[in-house]
Parts: structure tokens; C-alpha cells; sequence
């Protein structure tokens, strides 16, 4: 099984999968909107987390109706916010760690 963010989808592959001609997908890594990966012999590949970006980006476009600009916003707040979610995750873990080590020492016999 691949990781998600491991480059493995070509871009016919992506265009069936999300349902958009080809030269959409061009044209969103032209704006800068995604950048897949290459292959030496200049091959586009995409990994899973891509996909899910082209995907979220025909959404603001199809269902919210945003241009270019209102993408690139988009994008730009949607990373901040699973980098934000990301964060959140590891102080959860490091809060539980605290709390185990803190009842683990009340907890300790002093004879």
C-alpha cells in the first residue's frame, strides 16, 4: 500500500477519477494550484493528497463558484487549516503523555 502523499496516480488516472478533461488538471498546476511530481521522462504523477486537492478545487469551483482567485484563498486557508488540525493532534497526545506521567508520579509510593 502507498502513503498518501507518494506520487503514484497519472494524470489520465486522476482526470477518470475526479471527472475532469485533462487540460483542467493542466491548467491548475499552471495557476500553481497543485504541482505533481515527474518523472524523467517528464510524466505528471499525483499522489492521493493531490487528488483530494484537484477534487477540493472543482468543488470551489462547480459548487461555490469561485474564480482563480477565490481558489488560491481557498487553497491557501485549507492548508493553514490542516496544518492547524495537525498541531491540534500533537498537543492532544503531548496533554494525555502529561497527565499519564502526572498521575503515574501521585500515584507513586513515598515510603
Amino acid at each position: 500500500m502507498h502513503g498518501k502523499n507518494e506520487p503514484v496516480y497519472a494524470i489520465g488516472i486522476v482526470s477518470r477519477i475526479i471527472g475532469v478533461h485533462q487540460q483542467t488538471i493542466r491548467n491548475y498546476e499552471r495557476w500553481g494550484l497543485v504541482v505533481p511530481n515527474r518523472s524523467e521522462g517528464g510524466r505528471r504523477y499525483y499522489s492521493q493528497t493531490e487528488v483530494e486537492m484537484i477534487q477540493k478545487i472543482r468543488e470551489w469551483i462547480e459548487v461555490l463558484g469561485l474564480n482563480r482567485a477565490g481558489v488560491e484563498v481557498m487553497r491557501k486557508t485549507y492548508r493553514r487549516i490542516k496544518l492547524l488540525e495537525q498541531e491540534n493532534n500533537q498537543l492532544k497526545l503531548e496533554l494525555i503523555k502529561l497527565r499519564k506521567n502526572r498521575r503515574s508520579l501521585i500515584d507513586f509510593p513515598l515510603k
